[in-house]
């Protein structure tokens, strides 16, 4: 009888540490798009934009993402971002406009490796980008819930 009893605990306490792990939530499987609100950018309008996140869930949990940013345009931020006329005028806004774009693949990989949003490191350089991909993600999550 008390082998049973410890059973039950230990298999009760398994199930809370896994439920708590995903959140508490279950998702349906699916694609689900998120979307950030939209950044006003720095004085200077540096940044400005939001971020799109597509989610491929299977089996309950996150199989695949993709994460874009755009300008408040709706201009997608790729490889002309941080140009000014389609010159690079300030190497340095160039490197760190692009800097953000190349760290969105990165944090759209390793949000489909682990899961979970806490695994997803910021990358110095591009926190406006993981601030908006984290708002993201949020809300796709939020339309695949049960």
């Amino acid at each position: 009888m008390k082998k049973n009893r410890i059973a039950t605990v230990i298999a009760a306490a398994f199930l809370i540490t896994a439920v708590t792990a995903c959140g508490g939530a279950s998702y349906a499987d699916g694609e689900y798009e998120g979307q950030s609100s939209i950044y006003e950018g720095e004085d200077d309008g540096n940044g400005a934009g939001y971020g799109v996140v597509k989610i491929t869930i299977t089996g309950g949990a996150v199989t695949a993402c993709e994460y874009h940013t755009y300008e408040p345009d709706g201009t997608l931020k790729d490889e002309d971002y941080g140009k000014q006329n389609g010159e690079v005028a300030n190497k340095d806004f160039y490197n760190k406009a692009q800097r953000a774009v190349k760290a969105c693949e990165k944090y759209a990989a390793q949000y489909a490796q682990s899961g979970s949003l806490k695994d997803v490191d910021a990358i110095s350089g591009a926190t406006i980008s993981y601030n908006e991909f984290e708002e993201a993600v949020k809300d796709a999550l939020s339309k695949a819930k049960q």
